[in-house]
Protein backbone atom coordinates (compact mmCIF):
# COMPACT_ATOMS: atom_id res chain seq x y z
CA UNK A 1 0.00 0.00 0.00
CA UNK A 2 1.38 3.49 -1.27
CA UNK A 3 2.27 6.02 1.79
CA UNK A 4 2.11 9.72 0.73
CA UNK A 5 5.17 11.89 1.64
CA UNK A 6 4.48 15.88 2.03
CA UNK A 7 8.23 17.30 1.04
CA UNK A 8 9.24 20.94 2.09
CA UNK A 9 12.23 22.17 0.15
CA UNK A 10 15.15 24.49 1.50
CA UNK A 11 16.12 26.68 -0.13
CA UNK A 12 17.02 24.48 -3.48
CA UNK A 13 17.43 21.09 -1.93
CA UNK A 14 15.20 19.06 0.30
CA UNK A 15 14.31 19.99 4.11
CA UNK A 16 16.22 17.48 6.06
CA UNK A 17 13.09 17.24 8.31
CA UNK A 18 11.51 16.12 5.24
CA UNK A 19 13.89 13.17 4.61
CA UNK A 20 13.25 12.14 8.42
CA UNK A 21 9.47 11.81 7.59
CA UNK A 22 10.34 9.94 4.62
CA UNK A 23 12.17 7.49 6.60
CA UNK A 24 8.92 6.98 9.11
CA UNK A 25 6.63 6.67 5.71
CA UNK A 26 8.95 4.20 4.96
CA UNK A 27 8.53 2.37 8.24
CA UNK A 28 4.92 2.75 7.83
CA UNK A 29 5.24 1.07 4.49
CA UNK A 30 6.82 -1.83 5.96
CA UNK A 31 9.89 -1.31 3.79
CA UNK A 32 13.23 -1.90 5.53
CA UNK A 33 15.63 -1.02 2.82
CA UNK A 34 14.39 -0.04 -1.05
CA UNK A 35 11.83 1.09 -2.07
CA UNK A 36 10.55 -0.60 -5.06
CA UNK A 37 8.36 1.20 -8.20
CA UNK A 38 5.23 -0.38 -10.14
CA UNK A 39 4.08 2.42 -10.99
CA UNK A 40 3.41 5.36 -8.74
CA UNK A 41 0.45 4.07 -7.27
CA UNK A 42 2.34 0.96 -6.40
CA UNK A 43 5.50 2.56 -5.28
CA UNK A 44 5.38 2.08 -1.05
CA UNK A 45 6.82 5.58 -0.08
CA UNK A 46 5.47 8.37 -2.79
CA UNK A 47 6.94 11.92 -2.42
CA UNK A 48 4.99 15.28 -3.20
CA UNK A 49 6.78 18.05 -4.27
CA UNK A 50 5.07 21.36 -4.60
CA UNK A 51 7.52 22.92 -7.32
CA UNK A 52 10.39 20.91 -9.16
CA UNK A 53 12.04 18.54 -7.15
CA UNK A 54 15.47 18.79 -8.84
CA UNK A 55 17.99 16.12 -10.10
CA UNK A 56 19.50 16.73 -6.56
CA UNK A 57 16.02 16.51 -4.97
CA UNK A 58 14.90 13.34 -6.49
CA UNK A 59 18.20 11.88 -5.67
CA UNK A 60 18.14 12.91 -1.81
CA UNK A 61 14.43 11.25 -1.96
CA UNK A 62 15.44 8.25 -3.31
CA UNK A 63 18.30 7.77 -0.91
CA UNK A 64 15.89 7.64 1.92
CA UNK A 65 13.28 5.46 0.73
CA UNK A 66 11.29 7.65 -1.61
CA UNK A 67 9.96 5.25 -4.86
CA UNK A 68 7.86 7.68 -6.78
CA UNK A 69 7.87 11.81 -6.98
CA UNK A 70 4.85 14.04 -7.72
CA UNK A 71 5.64 17.24 -9.11
CA UNK A 72 2.71 19.75 -8.26
CA UNK A 73 3.79 23.13 -10.84
CA UNK A 74 4.26 26.52 -9.38
CA UNK A 75 1.76 27.36 -12.06
CA UNK A 76 -0.70 25.57 -10.55
CA UNK A 77 -0.06 26.62 -6.63
CA UNK A 78 1.78 29.62 -6.51
CA UNK A 79 3.39 29.97 -3.05
CA UNK A 80 2.54 28.13 -0.24
CA UNK A 81 -1.52 27.69 -0.39
CA UNK A 82 -2.03 25.30 2.99
CA UNK A 83 -5.63 24.49 2.34
CA UNK A 84 -4.77 24.31 -1.98
CA UNK A 85 -1.79 21.92 -0.60
CA UNK A 86 -4.49 20.00 1.24
CA UNK A 87 -7.11 19.82 -1.88
CA UNK A 88 -3.95 18.26 -3.84
CA UNK A 89 -2.71 15.43 -0.94
CA UNK A 90 -6.60 14.55 -0.84
CA UNK A 91 -6.73 14.57 -4.69
CA UNK A 92 -3.59 12.16 -3.82
CA UNK A 93 -4.99 9.80 -1.60
CA UNK A 94 -8.40 8.91 -4.14
CA UNK A 95 -5.88 8.85 -7.16
CA UNK A 96 -3.13 5.87 -5.51
CA UNK A 97 -5.43 4.34 -2.85
CA UNK A 98 -2.97 5.68 -0.23
CA UNK A 99 -3.02 4.03 2.89
CA UNK A 100 -1.45 7.23 5.08
CA UNK A 101 -0.19 10.55 4.57
CA UNK A 102 2.70 11.95 6.41
CA UNK A 103 4.36 15.26 6.93
CA UNK A 104 7.03 16.95 8.98
CA UNK A 105 5.56 18.36 11.97
CA UNK A 106 6.90 21.68 10.82
CA UNK A 107 4.50 24.83 10.65
CA UNK A 108 3.83 24.15 7.15
CA UNK A 109 3.22 20.02 8.25
CA UNK A 110 1.09 20.78 10.90
CA UNK A 111 -1.08 23.67 9.35
CA UNK A 112 -1.81 21.43 5.60
CA UNK A 113 -2.44 18.05 7.61
CA UNK A 114 -4.93 19.63 9.73
CA UNK A 115 -6.48 20.87 6.65
CA UNK A 116 -6.35 17.30 5.32
CA UNK A 117 -8.06 16.08 8.21
CA UNK A 118 -10.68 18.93 8.05
CA UNK A 119 -11.56 17.86 4.21
CA UNK A 120 -11.70 14.32 4.77
CA UNK A 121 -12.76 13.72 8.19
CA UNK A 122 -10.05 11.77 9.42
CA UNK A 123 -8.11 12.29 12.48
CA UNK A 124 -4.58 13.13 12.96
CA UNK A 125 -2.20 12.55 14.80
CA UNK A 126 0.66 14.71 15.69
CA UNK A 127 4.22 14.55 16.40
CA UNK A 128 4.81 10.94 15.76
CA UNK A 129 8.24 9.38 16.55
CA UNK A 130 7.27 5.68 14.99
CA UNK A 131 4.82 4.58 13.20
CA UNK A 132 4.12 1.13 12.44
CA UNK A 133 1.12 -1.21 10.57
CA UNK A 134 -0.09 -3.69 13.05
CA UNK A 135 -3.69 -3.89 11.06
CA UNK A 136 -5.99 -3.15 7.92
CA UNK A 137 -7.03 0.04 9.23
CA UNK A 138 -4.68 0.50 12.46
CA UNK A 139 -1.63 1.89 13.17
CA UNK A 140 0.66 1.69 16.18
CA UNK A 141 2.37 4.90 17.15
CA UNK A 142 4.94 6.48 19.83
CA UNK A 143 4.46 10.17 19.55
CA UNK A 144 5.59 13.46 21.57
CA UNK A 145 3.70 14.88 24.40
CA UNK A 146 3.97 18.03 26.37
CA UNK A 147 6.60 19.29 24.04
CA UNK A 148 8.91 16.21 24.29
CA UNK A 149 8.82 15.57 27.94
CA UNK A 150 6.77 12.45 27.83
CA UNK A 151 6.08 9.57 24.99
CA UNK A 152 2.61 8.41 24.76
CA UNK A 153 2.23 5.12 23.15
CA UNK A 154 -1.06 5.34 20.81
CA UNK A 155 -3.58 3.93 18.58
CA UNK A 156 -4.69 5.35 15.42
CA UNK A 157 -7.81 3.32 13.85
CA UNK A 158 -8.53 5.16 10.45
CA UNK A 159 -8.93 4.24 7.11
CA UNK A 160 -6.31 5.86 6.08
CA UNK A 161 -3.48 7.32 8.68
CA UNK A 162 -2.48 11.09 8.80
CA UNK A 163 0.19 11.38 10.88
CA UNK A 164 2.37 14.12 11.45
CA UNK A 165 6.13 13.74 12.49
CA UNK A 166 8.75 15.18 15.52
CA UNK A 167 11.34 15.26 13.06
CA UNK A 168 13.81 16.43 15.17
CA UNK A 169 13.52 13.14 17.28
CA UNK A 170 13.83 10.49 14.42
CA UNK A 171 17.40 9.90 13.00
CA UNK A 172 18.09 10.21 9.59
CA UNK A 173 18.51 7.13 8.01
CA UNK A 174 19.00 6.54 4.63
CA UNK A 175 17.67 3.48 2.66
CA UNK A 176 19.65 0.51 1.35
CA UNK A 177 20.10 -0.05 -2.15
CA UNK A 178 17.78 2.30 -4.73
CA UNK A 179 15.39 1.72 -7.13
CA UNK A 180 14.90 4.94 -10.42
CA UNK A 181 12.53 6.99 -8.98
CA UNK A 182 8.93 7.48 -11.10
CA UNK A 183 8.79 11.55 -11.58
CA UNK A 184 5.58 12.53 -12.56
CA UNK A 185 3.41 15.94 -12.78
CA UNK A 186 0.09 16.48 -11.39
CA UNK A 187 -1.91 19.11 -12.42
CA UNK A 188 -4.43 19.56 -9.38
CA UNK A 189 -8.00 20.40 -9.53
CA UNK A 190 -8.46 23.44 -8.22
CA UNK A 191 -11.21 26.15 -7.17
CA UNK A 192 -10.10 30.17 -6.34
CA UNK A 193 -11.26 29.27 -2.77
CA UNK A 194 -8.70 27.09 -2.82
CA UNK A 195 -6.17 29.83 -3.34
CA UNK A 196 -7.43 32.34 -1.21
CA UNK A 197 -5.06 32.09 1.22
CA UNK A 198 -1.40 32.11 0.21
CA UNK A 199 2.24 33.26 0.96
CA UNK A 200 3.40 35.13 -2.06
CA UNK A 201 7.20 33.71 -2.54
CA UNK A 202 9.84 35.86 -4.04
CA UNK A 203 12.24 33.93 -6.67
CA UNK A 204 15.21 35.20 -3.55
CA UNK A 205 13.29 33.78 -0.92
CA UNK A 206 10.90 31.10 -2.28
CA UNK A 207 12.80 28.13 -1.17
CA UNK A 208 10.80 27.31 1.56
CA UNK A 209 13.22 27.74 4.09
CA UNK A 210 12.17 28.38 7.68
CA UNK A 211 13.08 28.72 10.94
CA UNK A 212 12.04 24.84 11.27
CA UNK A 213 13.84 23.01 7.67
CA UNK A 214 16.79 25.36 8.17
CA UNK A 215 20.23 23.77 8.25
CA UNK A 216 21.77 26.46 10.17
CA UNK A 217 20.00 28.91 12.75
CA UNK A 218 21.39 32.25 14.85
CA UNK A 219 19.82 32.88 18.04
CA UNK A 220 19.02 35.99 19.82
CA UNK A 221 18.15 36.34 23.51
CA UNK A 222 17.48 39.39 25.79
CA UNK A 223 21.47 39.76 25.65
CA UNK A 224 20.52 41.13 21.86
CA UNK A 225 19.60 44.41 23.73
CA UNK A 226 16.51 45.57 21.53
CA UNK A 227 15.59 45.15 18.08
CA UNK A 228 18.30 46.84 16.77
CA UNK A 229 20.70 44.66 17.93
CA UNK A 230 19.64 41.99 15.97
CA UNK A 231 20.78 43.34 12.46
CA UNK A 232 24.58 41.79 13.11
CA UNK A 233 22.55 38.48 13.51
CA UNK A 234 20.59 38.69 10.23
CA UNK A 235 23.83 39.34 8.28
CA UNK A 236 25.42 36.33 10.23
CA UNK A 237 22.49 33.75 9.52
CA UNK A 238 22.55 35.26 5.66
CA UNK A 239 26.34 34.66 5.15
CA UNK A 240 25.95 31.27 7.09
CA UNK A 241 22.89 30.31 4.90
CA UNK A 242 20.50 30.35 7.64
CA UNK A 243 17.75 32.23 9.73
CA UNK A 244 17.70 33.93 12.62
CA UNK A 245 15.90 32.60 16.08
CA UNK A 246 14.71 34.16 19.15
CA UNK A 247 14.20 33.42 22.78
CA UNK A 248 10.62 33.69 24.75
CA UNK A 249 11.68 37.14 26.28
CA UNK A 250 12.48 38.13 23.07
CA UNK A 251 9.01 37.58 21.49
CA UNK A 252 7.29 39.52 25.15
CA UNK A 253 9.32 42.24 24.49
CA UNK A 254 8.01 42.87 21.24
CA UNK A 255 11.39 43.05 19.74
CA UNK A 256 10.86 40.31 17.51
CA UNK A 257 7.51 38.06 15.54
CA UNK A 258 6.34 34.98 17.54
CA UNK A 259 7.02 32.80 14.37
CA UNK A 260 10.78 33.19 15.42
CA UNK A 261 10.40 31.95 18.58
CA UNK A 262 12.60 28.92 19.69
CA UNK A 263 11.13 26.31 22.45
CA UNK A 264 8.57 24.38 24.07
CA UNK A 265 5.77 26.92 23.20
CA UNK A 266 7.57 28.26 19.73
CA UNK A 267 9.37 26.20 17.24
CA UNK A 268 11.79 23.13 17.87
CA UNK A 269 14.49 22.97 15.15
CA UNK A 270 16.98 20.56 14.28
CA UNK A 271 19.92 22.72 12.43
CA UNK A 272 23.60 21.11 12.22
CA UNK A 273 24.07 24.30 13.49
CA UNK A 274 22.93 26.78 16.41
CA UNK A 275 24.00 29.62 17.36
CA UNK A 276 22.83 31.31 20.46
CA UNK A 277 23.65 34.78 21.22
CA UNK A 278 23.30 36.09 24.71
CA UNK A 279 20.47 33.24 25.37
CA UNK A 280 20.43 32.11 28.64
CA UNK A 281 19.03 28.83 28.01
CA UNK A 282 15.60 28.37 30.36
CA UNK A 283 14.29 24.53 30.12
CA UNK A 284 11.35 25.95 27.49
CA UNK A 285 14.20 27.31 25.09
CA UNK A 286 16.27 24.10 25.45
CA UNK A 287 13.25 21.91 24.83
CA UNK A 288 12.81 23.60 21.56
CA UNK A 289 16.66 23.32 20.58
CA UNK A 290 17.97 20.22 21.67
CA UNK A 291 17.98 18.39 18.47
CA UNK A 292 20.23 20.74 17.18
CA UNK A 293 23.23 18.45 15.78
CA UNK A 294 26.09 21.44 17.45
CA UNK A 295 25.19 24.14 19.80
CA UNK A 296 27.55 27.29 20.06
CA UNK A 297 27.09 30.18 22.91
CA UNK A 298 27.84 33.17 22.61
CA UNK A 299 27.88 34.55 26.46
CA UNK A 300 29.56 36.76 28.83
CA UNK A 301 27.90 34.80 31.53
CA UNK A 302 30.56 31.33 31.54
CA UNK A 303 27.51 30.26 34.31
CA UNK A 304 24.12 30.55 31.83
CA UNK A 305 22.93 26.95 31.64
CA UNK A 306 22.85 27.11 27.48
CA UNK A 307 26.88 27.32 28.23
CA UNK A 308 26.41 24.56 29.85
CA UNK A 309 24.72 22.60 27.17
CA UNK A 310 26.63 24.33 24.13
CA UNK A 311 29.35 21.86 22.45
CA UNK A 312 31.43 25.21 22.15
CA UNK A 313 31.45 28.52 24.08
CA UNK A 314 32.53 31.89 23.20
CA UNK A 315 32.26 33.44 26.89
CA UNK A 316 32.54 37.24 26.02
CA UNK A 317 29.66 40.10 24.66
CA UNK A 318 28.15 39.24 21.84
CA UNK A 319 28.62 42.91 20.17
CA UNK A 320 32.20 42.18 20.02
CA UNK A 321 31.96 38.64 19.07
CA UNK A 322 29.64 38.76 16.28
CA UNK A 323 30.73 41.57 13.95
CA UNK A 324 34.21 39.58 14.23
CA UNK A 325 33.13 36.75 12.83
CA UNK A 326 31.15 38.16 10.75
CA UNK A 327 34.30 39.61 9.35
CA UNK A 328 36.51 36.73 9.41
CA UNK A 329 33.55 34.48 7.13
CA UNK A 330 33.85 37.21 4.65
CA UNK A 331 37.36 37.39 4.86
CA UNK A 332 37.36 33.43 4.27
CA UNK A 333 34.34 33.91 1.65
CA UNK A 334 36.68 36.26 -0.51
Amino acid sequence: MTVLCLVERDGEGIAEASLRAVGVARGLAGVAGVAGVAGVAGAPVTAIVFGRAGHDGVDALAGHGSGAVYEVSRDAVPGYAPLAWARVLAELIAETGASAVVAAGTDRGAEVMAHLGAITGLPVAANCVSAERTGVEVVTLVRQRWGGLLLEDAVLEAPVALLTVAAEAVALEPAGARTPVDVRAHSPRLSDGDLAVRAAESAGSGGGLSLATARVVVGGGRGVGGPAGFAPLEELAALLGGVVGVSRVVTSEGWRPHTQQVGQTGTRITPELYLACGISGAIQHMAGCSGARHIVAINSDPGAPMVSQADYALIGDLHEIVPALIEAIKARMA
